[in-house]
């Protein structure tokens, strides 16, 4: 019975996904793409889940896609590039924050897989590259959307047409990944971030996402998403309890207010963003 290419395990309100081809380096075939896009759908519909975690398993991220799964059969390719749309949709669009926890590299798929993510921790001996042009190809799974968005677009051209290898200090200072950590740590620090996500108030955090990714950029549709996002979370269960905590100088709980008696509160006093101490919203 062949292992399941996407392991699943819960942190209280933090799913953690795991690229589980650890023989070929977590190069994902046709089978492992859909797998991979059923538990995001999946983790999207679970009430519990609140933040996603995105690793690979036995020490590295994603070497790519499987090569041997290409076709250059056209109705093959449509396939194949449906589900990483699919996944690339999820990824940025879906209403769960997502941290990727690079290990040993990120190439080509394995690289739109972590630039998709919202917030990214990496090993320090991992390495990235957009690979597409070595084996003939261009990228994908919105590589050219979400590459750019994070490094910016002269730096993303460079990399796509080069097709260079990036190590962590570069990385980090370009903006390609966030956090760098000792390598094995990446993952437990990930769920860290997550957890911190999960406790956010998850309304507010959906718009916020939505907000940033939203295809036009432009000062005057900005200022109206903000706005039609603002209305709504004012008069939401999030922004009530935002508002009672300030008031009595405590942490917001927004896993309660938010997801009701479904939910049970876990470690009240704990600090989180967006506490208040003193008065005073940190």
């Amino acid at each position: 019975m062949t292992d399941p290419a996407v392991l699943v395990e819960d942190h209280d309100p933090v799913r953690v996904l795991t690229l589980n081809r650890p023989e070929r380096r977590n190069a994902l075939d046709l089978d492992d793409r859909r797998e991979l896009i059923a538990a995001l759908e999946a983790a999207a519909a679970a009430p519990s889940v609140r933040a996603l975690v995105l690793t690979g398993a036995a020490g590295t991220f994603c070497a790519g896609g499987d090569i041997r799964s290409m076709s250059p059969d056209p109705e093959v390719g449509r396939v194949r590039l449906d589900l990483v749309n699919r996944i690339a949709r999820s990824l940025a669009h879906g209403p769960l924050p997502v941290v990727a926890a690079v290990e040993g590299g990120a190439h080509g798929l394995g690289l739109a897989l972590a630039t998709a993510c919202d917030l990214s921790v990496t090993g320090r001996s991992a390495v990235f590259a957009a690979s597409f042009l070595r084996i003939g190809l261009t990228a994908d799974t919105g590589l050219l959307h979400t590459l750019p968005l994070r490094v910016g677009p002269a730096r993303a051209r460079a990399l796509m047409l080069t097709a260079r290898t990036v190590r962590t200090d570069e990385a980090e200072r370009i903006g390609l990944v966030d956090e760098v950590v000792d390598d094995g740590a990446a993952l437990a620090r990930a769920i860290e971030l997550a957890d911190d996500l999960a406790r956010l108030s998850r309304t507010a955090v959906a718009a916020t996402r939505r907000i940033l990714s939203a295809a036009e950029q432009d000062l005057e549709s900005v200022l109206a998403a903000e706005a039609a996002e603002q209305l709504d979370l004012l008069a939401g269960p999030g922004f009530a309890e935002g508002r009672s905590a300030f008031m009595q100088r405590r942490p917001a709980d927004f896993v309660a207010a938010e997801d009701g008696d479904a939910a049970t509160p876990r470690e009240r006093g704990r600090d989180v963003p967006g506490s208040v101490r003193d008065g005073v919203q940190s």
